[in-house]
């Protein structure tokens, strides 16, 4: 509409700067990440129940296709502000893409190690074009960060996995924009779970917009792992994690305090659901709402 006033969005550490740790101007390094859309699925919710009101946050339109570019906008700028040049990741997939192309926007090296032939060859393919220098392994994810973390022990180089409380900083807003775009936080929150960071990030960022008076409650906090990942669900830790879900395949979360935490302050649960229920689900996602 000609002459309608218009907001620009300038990714979340311009939209949420006063949720986030402090970044200069200067060193924000942004690929217009967050501002996802909140989606209504009433076909699904009719396999509920008729009193569900069922929503889906499309996280896949983020810049590189996973939530994780909410997290790594504020990690790699926090790590520019420091004079860091070079920063490092341990991945099964969306990590590796998000890192690589936030360096690759900050002028930074980026390093990433992955277990060998554990990782969604698109995400592998997305790292490498950004120009990310990628070391395969024997072993799996948990390996594979623990390598990490001893490097960052040595050398000046930053760790964007995360346990990188950056990381989890900016994936609060996944909360906030699900609030903001309600009017109140929901009752559940549903979200899958590999190593944790998500689930951690989403309940410190509803509480914190509860503790600010921006919503009236905080939602239960719902987890699911594969059957053959499922350490929270089970307890302990899964030493061969296997699943077709490639991005929570982790038997050992890096954040497992963190998600133990938000099930239990908000009442929650964790539970396993089986790779065939998995890819039925996205099916039925498909089938039901055009989208997958």
């Amino acid at each position: 509409m000609p002459g309608a006033a218009t907001t620009e969005w300038l990714g979340i550490i311009a939209h949420y700067r006063n949720f986030l740790p402090a970044v200069d101007e200067a060193c924000v390094v942004t690929l217009l990440e967050g501002n996802t859309p909140l989606i209504r699925t009433p076909g699904l919710a009719r396999r509920v129940s008729p009193l569900v009101d069922l929503w889906v946050k499309c996280e896949g339109l983020n810049p590189t296709g996973s939530f994780k570019d909410r997290g790594m906008t504020v990690a790699v700028s926090r790590a520019k502000a420091r004079g860091h040049t070079r920063v490092v990741c341990a991945s099964t997939g969306n990590t590796s893409a998000s890192a690589a192309a936030y360096a690759a926007r900050a002028g930074m090296v980026c390093g990433v190690v992955i277990p060998q032939g554990k990782i969604a060859q698109g995400k592998l393919a997305q790292a490498l074009l950004h120009g990310a220098r990628v070391i395969a392994i024997e072993g799996n994810f948990d390996r594979a960060l623990t390598l990490v973390r001893e490097l960052c022990e040595k050398y000046p180089v930053a760790l964007v996995n995360s346990v990188n409380p950056d990381r989890i900083a900016g994936q609060t807003t996944v909360a906030y924009e699900i609030c903001d775009a309600l009017g109140d936080a929901p009752e559940f929150l549903a979200i899958p779970v590999g190593n944790a960071g998500n689930i951690t990030a989403a309940w410190l960022g509803f509480t914190r917009y509860f503790e600010a008076g921006k919503v009236s409650r905080r939602p239960r906090m719902l987890g699911f792992q594969a059957e053959g990942a499922a350490p929270l669900v089970h307890g302990g830790v899964v030493e061969n994690p296997e699943t077709v879900a490639t991005a929570i395949r982790i038997g050992n979360p890096a954040s497992r305090q963190g998600a133990l935490r938000a099930r239990e302050d908000s009442g929650g649960l964790f539970a396993a659901v089986s790779d065939a229920e998995i890819l039925a689900a996205q099916r039925l996602l498909a089938q039901e709402e055009g989208s997958r």
